[in-house]
């Protein structure tokens, strides 16, 4: 079959935007391999590019619904949708999402959506637009439930995969004592409560895209006189580089953020704590959204209550004091994704699911012979 994935934003060669963005190309990357798939995206200039077997076309300057940046619009992409027998959207509520549903469900292909969090003005506010899809494709049982298709027979736990060799560990590197936190600086990530629980001595390394002028004040007033550094623009290697020589992966996100405000969905999958384990190193989390359904807690890493400083510096004292210990739970991680979280099994998920649908065509010739 021929499949066209379909994403506001690229990450890949051309560039590095979110977890959100890497997990539809990593999906559409290793897709390629197995069927012929397209990816589908937009930027500033149009341009057709090849990464492997995946050929990725990006439709330039697109229209900015209601001016959002990850709501883009282009009635191009319909151009591209003719040669998929099944179009894959990743993000549901962008007006882009809901003209591919009801353009493939009018020139009879199968379309299916995951929802990747986020989102902007679509129709999906005035009208259900949930039966314009052949499947939902859910990165998690939390996102599955959350958005209340847990008795859907159409919503499917897909899961999240890691590159295994790419993230992998390397004896070679000794573990440096930090902490590591990997992840856009949003309120919801829960870095406040991280900063504030760090126990003495011990240092921490935020990675992620430079936040805006006035979060880059909080969190800096926040880390005086911790040994903090923050790190931006890091590509691919040097990420694996800083997952190699840490203490550990911390993804403290929470519900309710320190300024009140409240989210139902901090996360929908937890992927730096995918690539922490997969290059072998313990992970803490709070007991948060899907974030449980990755870490065992006790044998992986550690699941801690949300908006608790004080439980995070205690479980980073711990690993601090039990070297063999937190070896052995990096090993765990790392077995767990292999067991679990790897992009083959994913994509294996999905052809299972698309293949469920049958095609207008198949469902016309079944008529025809009754």
């Amino acid at each position: 079959m021929n499949v066209v994935h379909v994403v506001p934003a690229l990450f890949g060669p051309s560039g590095v935007v979110g977890g959100a963005e890497r997990y539809a190309f990593e999906l559409a990357r290793h897709m390629a391999t197995q069927t012929a798939t397209k990816l589908v995206t937009f930027g500033d200039a149009t341009r057709e590019e090849r990464v492997g077997a995946l050929r990725v076309h990006v439709i330039g300057n697109p229209w900015l619904v209601r001016g959002q940046q990850a709501n883009p619009f282009s009635l191009a992409v319909l151009r591209e949708l003719q040669w998929a027998d099944v179009v894959h959207c990743h993000q549901h509520h962008v007006l882009m999402t809901s003209a591919a549903a009801a353009w493939c469900r009018l020139t009879g292909r199968r379309v299916f959506v995951s929802d990747l969090g986020g989102g902007g003005w679509d129709v999906s506010a005035y009208v259900s637009t949930d039966n314009w899809f052949h499947g939902h494709l859910h990165l998690s049982r939390y996102s599955r439930q959350i958005y209340g298709q847990t008795d859907n027979p159409r919503a499917h736990v897909i899961g999240g995969g890691v590159d295994e060799v790419k993230f992998s560990p390397d004896a070679s590197i000794a573990c440096e004592g930090a902490a590591l936190f990997v992840g856009r600086l949003l309120p919801h990530k829960g870095v406040a409560d991280l900063l504030q629980g760090l126990p003495t001595g011990m240092s921490l390394t935020i990675v992620g895209p430079e936040p805006d002028a006035s979060t880059r004040t909080w969190l800096s007033t926040l880390a005086s006189g911790r040994a903090v550094t923050f790190l931006h623009g890091l590509d691919d290697a040097a990420l694996v580089r800083q997952y190699r020589r840490a203490l550990c992966v911390v993804l403290p996100s929470v519900y309710r953020t320190a300024d009140g405000r409240e989210t139902r969905v901090p996360e929908l999958l937890g992927q730096t704590l995918l690539e922490g384990m997969a290059c072998g190193i313990p992970t803490i989390c709070t007991g948060v959204a899907s974030m449980p359904e990755v870490v065992e807690d006790g044998v992986t890493g550690f699941v801690v209550p949300p908006n608790d400083p004080s439980a995070l510096g205690n479980r980073l004292t711990w690993l601090r004091e039990h070297p063999a210990e937190a070896r052995a739970m990096g090993i765990a991680g790392r077995r767990r994704v292999l067991e679990h979280f790897t992009w083959p099994a994913v994509v294996g998920r999905c052809i299972d699911a698309y293949g469920a649908i049958e095609s207008p065509s198949v469902q016309e010739s079944k008529g025809l012979a009754a």
